[in-house]
């Protein structure tokens, strides 16, 4: 059980609604941690915000952004996170055997090299941020620019910052319908379950 009170659609300001509307439409509920984060607007309102530049902007794909996603929320053992993320990770493309098996990236040949460096930062960085060498960091120079190396430590970055705060109010996964959304906001533009989703 959640150490946080849900707050559900009817408790939420006019402008928070709209956010819900939109998660609802986005994936068919409003997940638990926007919920919880509700309790500060200002803080939902920004986080959501940043979580959608982090995981659909620039010109590393999703895809492999998810893949990173799943690792940090496994060594940091989120199962709120694993929940959609490992489904996310799952529908772009990365097979049940790979993601089940993701520590044991380093042995397999179904990851290529580039790959295997952005989940090498991912489990470095949620280690030890300072653990990162200049040997490893000039083995992602090799793979990715500047600008990718940012989006992949953003990623990484916002999920060891979900983790921990899911792990420490003990977040149950949201299911389908959750959140108290009288109804779904129409949307004009593509699904963004069909890219990344929400927590």
């Amino acid at each position: 059980m959640s150490r946080i009170s849900r707050l559900d659609r009817s408790e939420v300001s006019a402008e928070l609604a709209v956010l819900y509307d939109k998660a609802y439409a986005q994936r068919g509920n409003v997940p638990n941690m926007f919920r919880v984060m509700a309790h500060r607007p200002e803080i939902f309102a920004t986080m959501q915000a940043h979580f959608g530049a982090v995981l659909n902007t620039g010109t590393v794909p999703t895809r492999l952004k998810e893949l990173i996603i799943v690792r940090t929320s496994q060594v940091n053992d989120t199962l709120y996170c694993l929940a959609s993320h490992t489904i996310l990770a799952r529908n772009l493309g990365w097979t049940d055997d790979q993601l089940a098996h993701l520590a044991e990236w380093r042995e397999r040949t179904d990851f290529t090299p580039a790959e295997k460096a952005a989940l090498r930062l991912a489990e470095t960085v949620t280690g030890d941020a300072h653990a990162v060498t200049d040997e490893q960091f000039a083995e992602l120079r090799s793979y990715y620019s500047e600008g990718e190396i940012v989006e992949l430590l953003c990623a990484i970055g916002l999920f060891n910052y979900f983790n921990r705060f899911n792990n420490a109010l003990r977040m149950e996964p949201t299911k389908p319908g959750e959140g108290g959304c009288a109804r779904p906001m129409e949307q004009d533009g593509p699904r963004l379950a069909q890219n990344a989703t929400l927590q």
